[in-house]
């Protein structure tokens, strides 16, 4: 880390047909930079949007030296427009928020603060809104409660995109290539020391929400096949139960018929049937599961992540390497 007075800040700011509430927002979060004792630097990534968004944003930078703006070419999502945005800062740490103003600018110092006191990452978690419905509430839980076993990480309930992350951490994750990515769950993977901020998240003033009921759907699945190979194994771990109880179940009959019927089941021979399907549903399932065993090494494999990540090497007290 460097020495205080050459510290820089990099702020990523995803941005999608966010104009109406640009300019409040980077007025806020202008006010809340400037009072830190460090340079910085904000790097607006504008997702392909199509409000004209792009152009408030040019004439933003005309006036702030300190702003930088990202033009992808079309809309390729949040994902990978924070993404971009990580890989180009400059910072001796980077910040990531949305620009939609629900996440509160003002706890970026807090979120400096424990960088400063030696976290490499520092996570902002979002507190249940009271006036969250009980389903909600409840979808939420099952979600990061199935989410961190699945993964396998330690992630507490609420982790949002709103976070900050060391030089160190940024670098490693420019390494991970993969194409379907969810920033959060890189980063938490990649590990590190890590503090937490926790917020009530602000009301949205502009505009609608982007996330629709589908596309968070199809980020809690995202999430769940990017950062875990759980689900590859189901089919195998079903197979495993049902396969040895028709066995049992085709061995019983056939003894107890032999023996009379002393159980008094009166197998027909539709029973049998059942049985035998029963029986090759489950031999289909353990292949299926094997080929899931195979599949999971493949999917390992082209993810082409790091093998290892080293926070820190020491030899005799010093150390090296940071």
């Amino acid at each position: 880390m460097t020495q205080a007075s050459k510290q820089l800040l990099s702020v990523v700011v995803p941005v999608y047909n966010e104009r109406a509430g640009l300019v409040s927002f980077h007025e806020s979060l202008l006010d809340v930079l400037r009072q830190l004792p460090m340079e910085f630097e904000i790097i607006y990534c504008d997702d392909g949007s199509l409000d004209g968004s792009i152009g408030l944003l040019h004439e933003l930078s005309e006036k702030q030296p300190q702003l930088r703006v990202l033009r992808l070419s079309r809309n390729f999502g949040k994902e990978l427009a924070t993404t971009a945005g990580i890989h180009e800062a400059k910072g001796d740490a980077v910040v990531t928020l949305d620009a939609d103003g629900q996440h509160p600018v003002e706890l970026i110092p807090q979120f400096v603060a424990k960088w400063q006191q030696g976290a490499k990452v520092v996570v902002g978690v979002r507190t249940e809104k009271r006036r969250a419905g009980l389903l909600k509430r409840a979808g939420s839980k099952f979600f990061w409660g199935t989410f961190s076993k699945l993964s396998g990480l330690k992630i507490v309930p609420g982790s949002s995109d709103y976070r900050l992350i060391d030089r160190a951490v940024q670098k490693e994750f420019v390494r991970m290539t993969e194409r379907n990515r969810i920033t959060r769950g890189l980063i938490d993977w990649l590990g590190y020391k890590r503090e937490y901020v926790y917020y009530r998240e602000n009301s949205r003033v502009h505009g609608a929400a982007t996330y629709s009921l589908p596309k968070l759907i199809k980020l809690a699945v995202d999430s769940a096949i990017s950062l875990s190979i759980s689900p590859l194994y189901i089919t195998a771990y079903i197979g495993a139960v049902v396969l040895p109880l028709s066995v049992l179940l085709g061995v019983g009959m056939s003894i107890n018929a032999l023996l009379g019927d002393p159980m008094n089941l009166h197998a027909t021979g539709g029973a049998y049937l059942m049985v035998f399907v029963l029986f090759l549903v489950g031999i289909i399932l353990v292949s299926q599961g094997i080929i899931g065993l195979y599949l999971s090494h493949i999917h390992t494999e082209t993810q082409n992540r790091p093998l290892y990540v080293v926070d820190r090497a020491e030899s005799r007290g010093v150390s090296w390497g940071e």
